[in-house]
């Protein structure tokens, strides 16, 4: 398997092989284009200063050689010939001594050759350091009536002077540098991603406790902040799903308990009358409770899934609300509890089941933990922006740590809520009002009662 940080080293390396071959490529192109006829005609002029100075010593001798021998020490290669085809070297000899046909009508015709223009090298750039006879510039010159040529290119093993060596050892350090440096970053750059890697693996394993410990202020680290978020939510999920399966696993035996015991005492006993309705309204009750916990599972898991079918129509939620009042008002009256309502006309575009399942939720908590006597006001009212409902009640309220709680499921505040319910009604209330792009808000004090406030947001306003 190739690991990313082989890929990131190969790529980089590549990078870097293609970066050299464009780079070769431009430099030849400017080589070729304009420096290449550039140095051709400076050394020309080399050329012609020197042929100037053997014309000006009429004749050969100690002079000529010295002249020439002190020009060559200056970093050229020379080669001077006659009409009679009589040549002689000085400096650097030349890997190859043929001359091509052109060079010859420096003598024939008085012409400057122009060899190191026109040469053309195996490797372009690299033909200009081509040690080759062909390779030079040749002048005319004329000594004791008689015509010579000069040949002369710049000697290659003193193009290379200390301070060229300088910076090409400078060139070596940077690529050197560059490379190590690259080979530490993607290291650098790898590990976090391998620790990310391990995290992963060991929540495959249920371990959402494994440490990252990665401080870093790039993406990287974002990504690690994002991760380790996750392992809370996992484990936090992970949790919530045990705890479900053991309240459920509880709610349900509970009931089907009670069920058994009194349905054994009923086969099993002789009983009276009144013990008889007795126990046959305990079986009743609890049937209802696990009908009731049966039913609520059901819509939670639909709307977990989102496979809830929805059904969208204008629900006109001040009737939908007075009717859920009339629904219980029997319990009102059993309570003694006034209930006083401003609901302004209001049409909404929802789900009318779901929606009467927020209102019977609310309503029935107001009347289960209202006072006797106590009162509950509701209103309805609407903006341009969004629709807000108000349930407002005088009962047992909740504790300031509680508050937070109670849209978890199955969660029940105290031992007078555990009587009946299932601690799954909030929670539904509030994934269907999710569900409508919602929001529900709960502000209670103990002893003093409770107010939920939900806001349904009009659709031009969902994503402001």
């Amino acid at each position: 398997m190739k690991t990313l940080y082989r890929k990131f080293i190969a790529a980089t390396l590549v990078i870097l092989a293609i970066s050299i071959v464009l780079s070769f490529i431009l430099t030849n192109w400017v080589y070729m284009t304009s420096t290449k006829g550039k140095i051709d005609r400076q050394n020309v002029v080399i050329a012609e200063e020197i042929a100037h100075g053997l014309e000006n010593m009429h004749s050969s001798g100690p002079a000529y050689d010295t002249y020439l021998n002190s020009m060559s020490k200056l970093g050229y290669q020379l080669y001077i010939v006659s009409e009679t085809g009589e040549g002689e070297f000085f400096g650097q000899p030349f890997n190859k001594t043929e001359l091509p046909e052109e060079a010859a009508k420096v003598l024939t015709d008085q012409e400057v050759y122009h060899g190191m223009d026109s040469f053309a090298g195996q490797f372009l750039l690299m033909g200009h350091f081509s040690n080759d006879l062909e390779n030079t510039v040749g002048v005319p010159f004329t000594m004791n009536d008689q015509n010579y040529g000069l040949f002369l290119r710049p000697n290659n093993k003193l193009l290379f002077s200390d301070i060229h060596m300088i910076f090409a050892w400078f060139f070596v350090a940077i690529a050197v540098v560059s490379i190590t440096g690259v080979i530490w970053f993607a290291k650098h750059l790898i590990k976090p991603i391998t620790k990310l890697t391990e995290a992963t693996r060991e929540i495959t394993r249920e371990n959402f406790n494994f440490p990252l410990n990665i401080a870093r202020r790039d993406e990287i680290g974002q990504l690690a902040e994002s991760f380790s978020r996750m392992q809370e939510q996992l484990q936090h999920n992970d949790e919530a799903r045990k705890s479900f399966i053991n309240n459920v696993s509880h709610d349900f035996q509970s009931p089907l308990m009670n069920i058994q015991g009194y349905a054994e005492l009923l086969q099993t006993q002789k009983l009276s009358a009144e013990e008889h309705f007795e126990y046959v309204q305990i079986i009743d009750q609890e049937s209802k409770r696990l009908s009731n916990l049966t039913k609520q599972l059901l819509l939670l898991t639909s709307l977990d899934q989102k496979s809830y079918p929805m059904k969208l129509s204008d629900v006109k939620l001040d009737d939908q609300i007075k009717e859920t009042i009339r629904r219980h008002q029997w319990r009102l009256e059993e309570k003694e509890i006034e209930v006083s309502y401003k609901l302004a006309p209001v049409i909404f575009k929802g789900d009318p089941e779901l929606l009467v399942n927020i209102w019977d939720n609310l309503l029935t908590n107001a009347i289960k933990y209202n006072s006797h006597g106590g009162s509950i006001l509701i209103s309805l009212s609407q903006t341009e922006s969004a629709i807000e409902v108000v349930f407002k009640d005088t009962g047992i309220g909740i504790s300031e740590d509680a508050i937070s709680q109670i849209f978890d499921r199955f969660y029940r505040v105290d031992s007078a809520r555990k009587k009946d319910g299932t601690g799954l009604g909030l929670s539904i209330v509030k994934q269907i009002i999710e569900l409508h792009t919602g929001e529900i808000r709960a502000v209670s004090q103990a002893g003093k009662g409770t107010t939920f406030t939900i806001t349904f947001f009009r659709e031009k306003h969902r994503e402001e």
